[in-house]
């Protein structure tokens, strides 16, 4: 109800998104609820009577040993529901006491153990930066109370009585970034922390957020880190050396590319573990006009034992949930590296790949579908008229060209109205630049102020590719053909990196490692490409990859009415291409040596190659 009455500009500039029930559950149950649970049917399960009443009696000690924080509490979603799941244990468990003590099923007691209640309000806290908020969470709060008093009165005919009010939930209203944790709450073993705090990417914070970032993480360059990886920074300072447990839902941009290791780097070091996470799965909030973003939710322990993981489908299905030994930074069951941005590809059968060409021509140099007719009429520009392809054209087929003139005979320009009259507006344009490197190339208006154009085949990659696709839509092209700054290239002359990007294992490591855009697939040649891990590759190897990509390029063109995101948006995949990129997995698979079946199971086989190399490099991580 009250983020349904907030504007939706207040919400964006504090990066609100409540929490359903589902999802908070989602975060307290694998953090500590579950453990709770269980060891209240161990008890039950005890073989004698005293036994059940000695275990019952020590768990009903930890629950009221436990301290609960939401360092982002907002109006206190996460306290209320934490306070009843906590309550509701409590009762079960004074419940099996009485049975045992008194009689199966007795509604009464030799005494008024109301009073031995040992879960209270006083136990939970929260910070919130806005007064409003804060004092719903208060109120909140007594209401769940006496929702709880209610459940305990009808069980065994008593409540306790609570006026004057003597115990009270602690909201403390702040920036939880600036705000000592410590002195509302001292952190121990027997702390729990969770919440759900603000979504805004590097792209949304403001100056001030991105000062706080800068001064929790102590480091200048924050990159991408999006301003809820500020609450992991305070959580690591809070609990310092102290064990206690913390979880935060978050957006998916933690674990996807670039800021993986300036986030979890620092959290490993500290000898913290991933107790569970949920990977990607889409928000869903119980406000009208919730955001529409994906998230995770992580949890960190510092003990030793199995972890759980959940999968989720792409639209938010749960798939599967497995105790497995331990779990990564990208939330997969794997070797528990992190993936560093690298100047060069760590495999030494991989060329690297580098942005297109840049015109930086004020359109004068790229030269659009509707005014290439008029290009081609002047015979003397025609012959420098180049097709000239980025994302947009790849992708879509969209017709573009460019006057590539590197090689161009200034005589030629004399002789073309219209190599004169665009190279003038270049040059203008140029002078015209508030940026001085900008305008010192005003005296070559014929070139690319950026030329990177390979001079033999290469391979062609988008800088984004939906996430719908079953893979990365990369293309091959002969060097006449240019490639913009709105793409990726790679010298390519036998075709084996084409073979490579288009497989099944490329997908799955750019899915795995790779940065988003909204769901769309970041390609990043520093982080992804780079680090793919190709084992050494045999003659015969690289030959047969190549092959299996020509087979590949070729099914593509059979089809010479649909654009690539038009063949690859069909389920399935029309046959031709279905049975090229079979082929094309099969070989590179058993380059790799992989002979799993599932996507997990892939991504797996890549993370243990990749620790692999590094070892080889002598990189430990």
């Amino acid at each position: 109800m009250f983020q349904s009455v907030r504007d939706a500009e207040t919400r964006r500039a504090l990066g609100e998104h409540y929490t359903s029930e589902e999802n908070i559950l989602k975060t307290l149950d694998p953090l500590f609820l579950d453990e709770l649970r269980d060891e209240l049917a161990a008890a039950l399960a005890r073989d004698t009577t005293q036994k059940k009443v000695n275990s019952l009696n020590k768990l009903w000690d930890r629950l009221g040993a436990i301290r609960f924080m939401d360092p982002a509490c907002g109006c206190g979603n996460f306290i209320i529901v934490a306070y009843r799941e906590l309550r509701e244990i409590e009762l079960e468990v004074m419940t099996a006491l009485a049975d045992l003590r008194v009689a199966p099923g007795s509604s009464t007691l030799d005494a008024d153990w109301t009073r031995l209640l040992k879960v209270s309000l006083d136990h939970f806290y929260g910070i919130e930066i806005d007064e409003w908020p804060a004092r719903i969470a208060e109120t909140a709060m007594f209401m769940m109370d006496r929702q709880c008093d209610l459940k305990l009165r009808e069980r065994f005919g008593q409540a306790p009585e609570r006026l004057p009010i003597q115990r009270e939930a602690k909201i403390v209203v702040g920036n939880a970034l600036r705000l000592e944790w410590s002195d509302i709450l001292a952190a121990s073993e027997h702390v729990v922390v969770a919440g759900n705090p603000p979504f805004l990417g590097h792209n949304s914070r403001t100056a001030e957020q991105s000062s706080e970032l800068r001064d929790l993480w102590r480091r200048d360059d924050i990159g991408r880190l999006d301003y809820v990886t500020g609450w992991y920074a305070k959580s690591l300072d809070y609990f310092n050396g102290d064990k206690g447990r913390w979880a935060f839902v978050s957006t998916s941009s933690v674990v996807q590319g670039e800021p993986v290791p300036a986030l979890f780097g620092p959290v490993f070091r500290g000898g913290w573990r991933i107790r569970f996470a949920h990977q990607v799965f889409p928000w869903e909030s119980e406000a009208t006009g919730a955001a529409a973003v994906h998230c995770v939710i992580v949890g960190f322990d510092r003990e030793q034992a199995p972890a759980l993981l959940v999968r989720y489908s792409a639209n938010g299905v749960e798939i599967s949930r497995d105790r497995i030994p331990g779990i990564n930074a990208y939330l997969h069951a794997a070797p528990n590296v992190l993936v560093e941005q690298r100047r060069r590809p760590l495999s030494p059968e991989l060329a690297p790949f580098g942005f297109g060409s840049r015109p930086n021509d004020g359109g004068s140099l790229v030269v659009e579908a509707a005014d290439a007719p008029e290009v081609r009429q002047d015979v003397v520009a025609a012959r420098y008229l180049r097709k000239y392809v980025g994302a947009r054209e790849l992708l879509h087929g969209q017709d573009r060209w460019c006057l590539w003139l590197a090689d161009v005979d200034k005589a030629d320009i004399e002789r073309s109205p219209v190599l004169r009259d665009r190279l003038a507006r270049c040059r203008q344009h140029r002078l015209n630049s508030k940026r001085p490197a900008t305008r010192e190339w005003a005296d070559r208006p014929h070139l690319f102020d950026f030329d990177s154009q390979p001079k033999a085949a290469y391979v062609c990659a988008p800088g984004l590719v939906s996430e719908k696709r079953p893979y990365f839509l990369a293309t091959r092209f002969a060097p006449d053909v240019i490639a913009s700054n709105l793409a990726y290239t790679a010298i390519d002359p036998d075709g084996v990196l084409f073979g490579l990007i288009s497989s099944s294992m490329f997908i799955a490591w750019q899915r795995a490692v790779g940065g988003r855009l909204e769901s769309r697939l970041r390609f990043s040649n520093t982080v992804v490409w780079n680090n793919f891990p190709v084992p050494k590759l045999t003659r015969s190897q690289r030959e047969v990859i190549a092959a299996a990509g020509q087979s590949l390029a070729r099914a593509r063109v059979s089809d010479t009415t649909s654009t690539l995101a038009e063949q690859y948006a069909i389920e399935p995949l029309p046959k031709a291409l279905r049975d090229a990129h079979a082929r094309l997995d099969e070989v590179v698979d058993e380059a790799l040596g992989f002979a799993g079946q599932t996507a997990d199971e892939r991504v797996e086989h890549l993370f243990a190659l990749f620790q692999l190399l590094l070892d080889s490099e002598g990189k430990f991580q």
